[in-house]
């Protein structure tokens, strides 16, 4: 069944809206004084994350506040890795680690992909009860990390500001990362199908360490991965068309090559021209972004000044044979845990209020 606001699903389809829609990157975040009042509760992130009613609570908190015109579900790209087994534990001011990161031969070889429905219950439980929730009012948005991002962390063991160990890999063993990725990438798939099955009506790919390779590395070690992800997707579920977006954080350079996966929208962050990226992908796809998240501690003026320039830069999704390109307006990656909730609020305004004008 389809929500009563659906802006958000037809834009990405490229079919006809009145207005832009919009949600924002790590929505429910700490910089809502709400969401740090259940985070509180809960105990810890992971408890957070790994229970139900929380996750459905502060899905929902964003959507309260703001007529944003989507929710994405609440949880952590970590997840998968945590069901293979690895241990994930988060360090106070150290942000997420593993206790058994992958380094050898042997770790490689034990590596295998967990079926969702047993190791990852909770993450669909909580669509279940966020779609319950939402009333059908805006949809749901399921996620994952890509294949190399995940393996980034399983490698390093945690976050990294050189990526120094899976890179030595990728030069020194590049067969050993080729298994680990293509274990991750029938895990994602696996994950983000297990997620459409439980009510999620979009799923986004976050590509978040790909934009860290070099030319060639990008496609043999992250794009292929992705590709093989979403040629294993659902297209459809219970009749309905269920869109894919790709992101990958730095990587303008290849929006062409991210368009051919077969997604139905490519991410973009806030170094891209949105205009330039329009022309350069066509009618291939959608495109999502990409305003500067820095933007929103600019104050009112400038944000409505960023606004109008994101959006004048795309113009008017009609084209003038009739069809229509898609634009889901967005930050250019996630909101910052500092932004001024007041920021938001002025945000949504100016995107929807501008947009509608835009189309006459």
């Amino acid at each position: 069944m389809k929500p009563a606001n659906d802006t958000f699903l037809r834009a990405l389809l490229r079919q006809p809206t009145e207005y832009t829609p919009l949600w924002l990157m790590r929505q429910a975040g700490r910089y809502l004084p709400e969401y740090n009042a259940t985070r509180k509760r809960a105990g810890s992130f992971l408890g957070l994350a790994k229970s139900p009613a929380y996750a459905t609570e502060v899905t929902l908190q964003p959507i309260e506040r703001y007529p944003l015109d989507a929710a994405i579900l609440f949880s952590d790209i970590l997840t998968v890795p945590d069901a293979m087994g690895l241990g994930l534990y988060f360090a106070e001011g150290e942000g997420p680690k593993f206790e058994r990161p992958i380094r050898t031969e042997d770790d490689v070889a034990k590596l295998a992909a967990p079926d969702p429905e047993l190791s990852l219950t909770y993450v669909l439980d909580g669509v279940r009860e966020i779609r319950k929730a939402l009333q059908g009012r805006i949809p749901l948005i399921g996620f994952s990390g890509s294949p190399y991002t995940l393996a980034c962390y399983m490698v390093e063991g945690g976050g990294s500001d050189d990526f120094r160990k899976i890179k030595t890999m990728l030069y020194a063993r590049p067969d050993l990362l080729h298994r680990i990725l293509a274990v991750n990438a029938r895990a994602v798939a696996d994950y983000l199908n297990a997620q459409i099955l439980a009510g999620a009506q979009a799923v986004m790919i976050f590509d978040t360490w790909g934009g860290s390779l070099a030319d060639g590395a990008y496609q043999a070690f992250s794009l292929e991965y992705m590709r093989q992800v979403v040629s294993q997707l659902r297209r459809e579920h219970d009749g309905v068309r269920i869109p894919s977006i790709v992101f990958t954080k730095g990587g303008g350079l290849w929006l062409e090559q991210i368009a051919d996966t077969g997604c139905d929208a490519v991410g973009l962050d806030w170094t891209v021209n949105l205009g330039q990226a329009r022309a350069r992908i066509g009618s291939r796809c959608a495109l999502q972004g990409n305003l500067d998240p820095m933007t929103l501690f600019g104050g009112d003026a400038a944000i409505r000044s960023e606004v109008a320039r994101v959006l004048d830069s795309f113009g008017s999704p009609r084209r003038a044979d009739g069809t229509w390109d898609g634009h889901v307006f967005n930050l250019g990656h996630g909101i910052s845990q500092f932004t001024p909730p007041e920021a938001v609020t002025t945000l949504v305004d100016a995107v929807h209020s501008h947009s509608r004008r835009q189309r006459g």
